[in-house]
């Protein structure tokens, strides 16, 4: 630590230097603070989480399918839809009615994202609640490309 001693005499006025030797002390300590907290803060609770299975559903016949091809085409129930307009008037059909069929999105491997969040929106915006996907069982063992 250091101190300043004022003199008397001529010499004497005000100070004007600053003591930076409290200031660093802080810091340092708040440093060494958070440097202790950070590792207890970033601990995880250790969970054994549960084997992803891929359980066959079966489609049941008000069970709607919405198919979503690599190019980009929709098809209801294997029947082409004209437009995303003709989608959304054919969701907010069935999302009216009671109990609420589930639909189910089959895309193509290939088929961009954007394809398949233009139904899931579409879908959304028709007030259907219970969508799901279908996809391939995934065979252990068997190469997939």
């Amino acid at each position: 630590m250091s101190m300043n001693v004022q003199l008397e005499g001529e010499e004497a006025g005000l100070n004007s230097t600053i003591n930076t030797t409290p200031l660093v002390d802080v810091m340092l300590v708040l440093l060494i603070i958070f440097l202790i907290t950070i590792p207890v803060i970033n601990k995880q609770v250790q969970v054994k989480l549960p084997d992803a299975a891929n359980i066959p559903s079966q489609i049941k016949p008000e069970d709607i399918v919405i198919a979503v091809d690599k190019d980009g085409n929709i098809f209801w129930n294997n029947a082409p839809v004209a437009s995303s307009t003709d989608l959304l008037d054919r969701i907010k059909s069935i999302a009216v009615e009671k109990p609420q069929p589930i639909v189910q999105i089959r895309a193509d491997r290939d088929t961009l994202y954007q394809y398949v969040g233009r139904v899931m929106y579409a879908i959304q915006r028709g007030g259907v609640l219970k969508v799901g996907f279908i996809t391939e069982p995934h065979n252990k063992g068997v190469p997939t490309n």
